[in-house]
């Protein structure tokens, strides 16, 4: 079959309205030509993620997609990746447990944790533009991923709101969370943190000028020039907004699938129940390097602690 030909078998299914897509009729196990990625990138912008079923790829195919889609970082600014590929993160469901020790059966989660949501690594002034996880070991049931689609999210504020956000800037930085198990020196020299980094509240899409709601549960400490009592009330109305239902899209994973998410413009939270199963879950994750968020004012990040996340290639 000509190059031709089998891009035209490229599907893009919605799965929602306001975000998530299923994509076949393409087989990630080759390389991806130009015309592939267009297509791609173009249905990522529109459905911010794209899920994949029945890929059975290597790790080295899982970089080699990856990289179509700009160079790629280390596995995490903390963690470090596989002995053999630096690029990728493993996650097991048991370490959910393990680095969450008050979580229990049955349990509610502490004020603003908010189930988990986040967006990948904002303690960095430089977080990376798009996230690809793998599913290595998938149970038949549990451990499904939520995602919020943050530029909906913000279009969804009244204009008072957005006049009062879109100037702000808040502080990220590293959480208990992050910081667990990171002890240990890392094999590349680099520092483990702690990461403080300083971003614009509402952030511009560096691809389609976007203004998106840029505010991570369990990372964001606070806006910077206001009172304590009007920063967590601020930030926890908008926390309480990018978690609404209606932007949402929930994955259940099946062997072999394979998520591509915009982490400009997407919140996940996964696997959403990882306390109350104790089958074997096993994803590895890769993350496209991204560039310094700017703000509606043209205010761009900074690092107030810490490096920023660099990248392999």
């Amino acid at each position: 079959m000509s190059a031709v030909a089998e891009r035209t078998t490229i599907q893009v299914r919605p799965l929602t309205p306001v975000i998530g897509a299923e994509i076949s009729g393409v087989d990630l196990r080759q390389p991806l030509d130009a015309a592939t990625v267009a297509i791609l990138k173009a249905a990522i912008h529109q459905w911010r993620v794209l899920f994949f079923r029945d890929q059975p790829i290597t790790d080295a195919q899982q970089l080699a997609f990856g990289r179509a889609f700009g160079p790629l970082t280390p596995a995490h600014p903390i963690a470090e990746g596989l002995d053999d590929h630096p690029e990728i993160w493993q996650r097991k469901a048991a370490e959910y447990k393990s680095r969450r020790p008050d979580v229990t059966v049955p349990s509610a989660p502490p004020p603003r944790d908010n189930k988990g949501w986040h967006i990948d690594i904002t303690f960095v002034a430089n977080p990376n533009r798009y996230t690809i996880l793998r599913g290595i070991d998938i149970p038949a049931y549990g451990g499904d991923t939520l995602f919020a689609n943050l530029v909906r999210a913000y279009d969804g504020l009244s204009e008072p709101i957005k006049r009062l956000i879109d100037p702000l800037k808040t502080v990220h930085r590293t959480s208990g969370y992050d910081r667990a198990g990171s002890g240990k020196a890392r094999r590349d020299g680099r520092a483990t943190g702690p990461f403080v980094s300083l971003h614009p509240l509402v952030r511009i899409h560096p691809e389609t000028g976007e203004k998106v709601l840029f505010v991570n549960p369990g990372t964001t400490s606070h806006i910077v020039g206001l009172k304590e009592p009007e920063s967590r009330g601020i930030l926890e109305m908008l926390i309480n907004e990018i978690t609404r239902p209606e932007y949402q899209v929930r994955f259940h994973w099946s062997p072999h699938a394979l998520v591509l998410w915009d982490n400009q413009a997407v919140a996940h939270a996964g696997p959403i129940d990882y306390a109350h199963f104790d089958l074997p879950r096993v994803v590895r994750r890769i993350t496209v390097a991204g560039e310094l968020p700017q703000g509606p004012d043209g205010f761009r990040s900074q690092a107030l602690e810490g490096e920023l996340f660099n990248v392999l290639g």
